[in-house]
């Protein structure tokens, strides 16, 4: 539903936006603006954290790697028995990933090409009632709440949700609707209204122990699933927004951070392109375009990306989450609770 999202973006006013947002952006997702873990160091030694020798190993290896032709890097990634695929741009930082985390694994006790924070990040793709040219007002209700979650140490897609939803303003779909995502009138018609399957997700999650025994984050293909479709949905059905969905990693700020891209080579169908990767599966359907943003993620890590959580709900705003702030992992997940 990626791109009928980001039609609907601008026009969708439900949610406030903070007047500090483009600014503090600039700020976010230090760790995947390089792909590299830093070494902590005291402030004393701040003014000389990179007077280390072997950064200067680095920034060789790197010019190296910048002269190196499309053929050279995909042959030197084989010969590494790394992932070739991708365009020109994705292999170079892959290789310059590589050869960053080799250097420095020795004396960066969180090095590594996979997640050290988070034990699973959860992908979220919902799909939702639309019109083909929905109406300023349209309020956009779930209709699919699918999960697919990612262990980041085996660097597995390990285990997926998927429930419709009855919506209960919009009951009848429109035909845009049900040709968009396939999702047809007999599908939400016997399934339960949102706070049921809300609490069945709630389990889900308690289940696999996430938030307790294990670390955990969300993560979605941009701002409107938290941010507009589950604080509409909240709104509607009458229920508090979850605290464990209040921050997520919104994957595509982390793309066009990590690999240097703008933001019109962050939809999905690009970045699975650019990375060599194809579409699997049916488009718009909430289930198979989660799968697909979790290889997104999956390859990232893989390249060296330090996922974390970029954004978040605050008082019915959608604001960026500083690379300065503690990374945190998500709450335990608890049952909804009414606004009444």
């Amino acid at each position: 539903m990626d791109e009928h999202k980001e039609n609907i973006h601008d026009k969708d006013v439900n949610v406030k936006m903070s007047s500090q947002t483009r600014k503090d952006e600039k700020h976010q997702a230090k760790a995947c603006t390089t792909g590299e873990t830093v070494p902590q160091v005291s402030s004393a030694q701040s003014k000389g954290e990179y007077s280390d020798p072997v950064y200067k190993e680095i920034a060789l290896a790197n010019g190296h790697i910048n002269r190196m032709t499309k053929d050279e890097l995909r042959a030197k990634l084989a010969e590494l028995n790394l992932d070739t695929r991708g365009v020109k741009d994705v292999m170079k930082k892959r290789l310059k990933s590589h050869y960053k985390k080799q250097k420095l694994m020795q004396s960066v006790a969180a090095g590594g090409p996979t997640d050290t924070y988070y034990d699973y990040i959860c992908v979220v793709d919902f799909e939702a009632t639309c019109e083909e040219d929905n109406p300023p007002d349209y309020l956009h209700e779930i209709i699919e709440f699918p999960m697919v979650l990612i262990n980041t140490h085996t660097l597995e897609i390990v285990d997926t949700f998927r429930e419709y939803v009855r919506p209960e303003l919009n009951t009848q779909l429109s035909d845009f609707c049900v040709n968009l995502t396939g999702i047809t009138q007999k599908k939400v018609d016997e399934a339960d209204t949102f706070p049921a399957v809300l609490q069945r997700v709630v389990l889900w999650l308690q289940e696999r122990e996430l938030g307790t025994k294990y670390k955990y984050a969300i993560l979605t293909d941009g701002s409107w699933d938290m941010s507009k479709f589950l604080n509409i949905q909240c709104r509607v059905s009458r229920i508090r927004y979850p605290q464990f969905a209040k921050k997520w990693i919104n994957i595509r700020k982390s793309y066009g951070n990590f690999y240097k891209v703008p933001r019109t080579q962050t939809k999905l169908s690009t970045m699975l392109e650019n990375l060599g990767l194809k579409y699997e599966g049916r488009p718009h359907s909430g289930l198979d375009d989660s799968r697909n943003i979790a290889r997104i993620a999956l390859r990232m890590l893989q390249d060296g990306c330090q996922l974390r959580v970029n954004e978040r709900m605050h008082a019915g705003q959608l604001l960026p989450v500083p690379s300065s702030a503690p990374v945190e992992g998500a709450p335990p997940p608890l049952n909804p609770r009414s606004r009444d």
